[in-house]
Formats: C-alpha cells, structure tokens, sequence
C-alpha cells in the first residue's frame, strides 16, 4: 500500500465499514477502487442470487418472484434479473455485484461523557432507561420498551446511548418515518452536542452516512451489513415497518451479531405481544406520561349524513359543533382525514366555516399536508412553530410528532386505514406539555368500529395502570 493509500485508509474505513454498495454508490477513482479490490480490502458479493426454486437479493433479502423482473441489456445483448421490491434504492441487477469492506474495522472514538442533556426523568422513566443502559452495557440481544404516548421515550435512551458512546460503539436510530427522522435529528444532536449525528432518509442531503450516530429511516438500512453495536427502532408497529419484511431484514442485518437492539413503540403489534407473553423478548412497561397526567380519552361522536358531507368535500354537522364548544379555543387544531383525495378536498372548504366560526382569522392559517406534498416539511415546521392554527393531514403525523397544544379530531374515523394502533396514536397527540397536558380528542365516525372501541379500551386501561381511575 503507498503512502497515499495508507493516509486514506482510515478514512475508507470511516465511509466504507458495514456497508453493502453497488459500484456507483463508491465515491472512489476506479485506479483506487480497482487497488481495493486487487488488496482483498474490497469484496464484490453477488447481488442477486438463483437458488432452485426462486431468486434471492441480497441487498433486501426479497424472495418473492414477482418482485423480479428482467430487462435487456444492451451492452451485453442479454436479458437479466433486477429486483423490484428495492428498486426505490436504486435498481439492482444481477450482473452488477455489491461491495463489501473487508479492510481493518474503523476505530470509533470513545466519549467520556458525551450526554449534554440536563434534564430530570420520572420514577418510570428512569427504570426504563437504566435497563437500555445495562442491556447495552451487557450487550444483551434485544428489549423492547413499551410506553404510553407522551411518555418521554426519547429522553429513555440518552443514559444507554452515553453507555454505548463511552464504549467507543457505533449507534444507529432507525424508524419509519421520515418526519420522526427529522424530528429526532435535533433532539439527539442538542443532548449530544459534541458527537457527529447525520440523518438519512430519502430526501436529506446526507448520503455518506459516516458519523457514529445514525438517524435514519428504515429504509436506508438497506445499504448497511453488520455496521452497528446498537440499533434503536423507534415506533416498531408502524407502517411500513410492520407490513416490510425487507425492512426487518435490513434493520437486524445492520446490527452487528454481537450487537443490541431496542425497540420502541406504544402500541405493540401481536406479534410483540405474544414474544413478551412468552418471556422471548425482555422489555419494560413504562404506564405513564412524562408529565404524570393521564392520556386523553377519545371521545365518539355519531355522524348520520358523513359520507353525504364528504363526497361534498364538507366536514360533518357535528364536527362544526364541537368547534363551538371546544374548553380551550386557543389550541390549535389537528385534523386526521384517511386519504390525500379527501385531506386536500376537505382543506380547501373549511378556510372559510372556520373563520366563519372564528378559529382562524384570515385564510393562511389554515394548510393540508401528506406523503406526497412537496412542502410536508416546511408545513409541519410553520404548524410547529404556531404560524398555522390548524393542519389538515393524513396518518403521516399520527405519531413520532410533538405539538405543545393541540386539540385532536379524527374525521371518518371509521375507515380501514384508522386501526386500533393508528387511533390509539392519534390520540396520544393531545396533551403532551405540561403547560397544556390535556387536550380534546373526537372521533367522528357513522358508525363506530371495532378499532375505535379497542382503541378507548386501550388507552382507559394503560390511565388505569398508571394509577388514574
């Protein structure tokens, strides 16, 4: 190796380490990259492999055939395989491989004491958060934290991410959603003040993924093989995590085998469930709010003309009284429609019932956001930041989001997309700062669901756990 070499090296290592790339995602001179594969330091893996019976990738584990499909290369006059199921990461075809480190591991810094945040936990929280810390310590496989919306979770994990940095570990946070991703993002960086954070996800202007904190949506562990000492997946029940079989196999294949995983979630899928029932997944229950109040109980609300009012692009006759009576008009307004169709139809017609009504003054108070809006973000921030009083919006901000004081209305709550889990996390909106720890929470429905019956149920028994009658 030359001495140039040599001076890159740890830096290869940095960028290089517990990653699986096609050539294109290497930002490497081919002299270098060739010098790499020639020293073993570089190993190419087959991207897609043919077992007798189906196709593998290897980059997110799909096995379904009609997730393959085949295109003409016309370099090589031939017909080859890619893989549909990650093509969202880049198309992967079978004649082109992956690339694996196999060079000296980098040596990740070791912090003291890296946590800046000062802040003071609850009882409840502070056994959860010794038990990350030890698990991490110990590096015990897994455990799974259960706690209520409004709970505190993030502030949980600062004791054990500490323990993990002091041991000089890498440390990844992974989730489904990318609005949690941003969110997360300032909030890590502000109780590690002196660590190096990046965020990936599919719009962030990072890409290298070189710090020895990662926040990343699940995603883009897609790119990553046995390059993390622990992983954090924050709201393991959400979509599309729980429904993604390649988003499980990319987020455990990203630990490292001696590695941690945390789970974080709620509202546990049955799944969990039945492992907690069946002592195969050590976790903690942590009942209560942050703030010690207990959880807003949604309340239902009969609406006998809703789809008559919808197909109108109207919101029903009961949601415009309850606007009348709401306890504390200075809250503002969250409004959880099912579909982009019906959040953006729904939008532009209550601009004027709501000043009308006098919640809002002038029109710009009021915005629609979704998936596919190009201003997701920066809407989010305005309502955020109270420069909007009242947000439209999809399940996309049904969890992982913090607003001071809102009060909450499910619209058509009835609909297929608003299961238990869903409604139980909408709810947990309301009532997450201590100056406002309560907070109003509608569902209108035209006729109630078995979701929303379990959906109270569940939230009634977790303020009884936690002590509240």
């Amino acid at each position: 190796m030359d001495k140039k070499t040599s001076l890159l090296y740890p830096k290869l290592a940095q960028q290089l380490e517990g990653k699986l790339l096609l050539r294109e995602e290497i930002p490497l001179e081919d002299s270098l990259f060739d010098f790499l594969l020639e020293k073993n330091i570089l190993t190419p893996v087959p991207s897609i492999i043919t077992t007798l019976f189906t196709k593998i990738c290897q980059r997110c584990g799909n096995r379904t055939k009609s997730q393959f499909a085949k295109i003409h290369d016309v370099n090589r006059k031939q017909v080859i395989w890619y893989c549909r199921n990650c093509l969202i990461m880049g198309r992967i075809i079978e004649t082109e491989p992956l690339y694996r480190w196999n060079g000296q591991p980098f040596p990740w810094q070791k912090h003291e004491a890296a946590c800046t945040w000062e802040g003071q936990l609850t009882k409840a929280q502070a056994k959860a958060s010794e038990m990350v810390r030890r698990f991490i310590l110990q590096q015990e496989s897994s455990l799974l934290i259960w706690a209520v919306c409004g709970s505190g979770k993030t502030e949980m994990l600062f004791s054990g991410i500490e323990e993990a940095l002091r041991q000089g570990m890498r440390i990844c946070i992974a989730t489904p959603r990318i609005d949690v991703v941003r969110e997360l993002l300032p909030r890590i960086q502000q109780a590690f003040s002196a660590v190096a954070i990046q965020a990936l996800y599919g719009d962030s202007g990072e890409k290298q993924g070189t710090s020895q904190i990662i926040i990343a949506s699940n995603h883009q562990l897609l790119r990553f093989e046995h390059a993390f000492d622990v992983v954090i997946i924050d709201e393991i029940d959400a979509f599309p995590y729980h429904k993604d079989a390649s988003l499980a196999f990319a987020t455990e294949r990203a630990l490292k085998p001696s590695g941690t995983m945390i789970y974080l979630t709620a509202t546990p899928r049955q799944k969990q469930r039945k492992k907690m029932q069946l002592k195969q997944l050590a976790h903690v229950f942590v009942p209560t709010r942050y703030h010690g109040y207990p959880l807003p109980v949604p309340v239902t609300c009969m609406c006998f003309a809703l789809q008559k009012n919808l197909h109108k692009g109207n919101p029903p006759r009961a949601f415009i009284q309850w606007l009348r009576l709401r306890q504390n008009q200075q809250r503002q307004l969250l409004i959880f429609l099912p579909t982009i169709a019906l959040t953006e139809k729904i939008a532009s017609n209550l601009s004027e019932l709501l000043i009308h009504e006098d919640v809002i003054k002038r029109p710009a108070e009021i915005s629609s956001v979704h998936a596919s809006d190009p201003d997701r973000e920066q809407k989010i921030s305005l309502f955020r930041e109270k420069n909007l009083s009242v947000l439209v919006t999809t399940t996309i901000l049904e969890r992982g989001v913090t607003f001071p004081s809102v009060d909450v209305a499910i619209i058509h709550a009835g609909h297929s997309v608003f299961d238990e889990a869903a409604l139980v996390q909408i709810a947990g909106r309301a009532g997450r700062s201590v100056d406002d720890p309560t907070g109003e929470v509608v569902f209108f429905h035209d006729g109630k669901t078995n979701a929303m019956i379990r959906a109270v149920r569940s939230i009634k028994k977790m303020n009884r756990i936690g002590g509240w009658l």
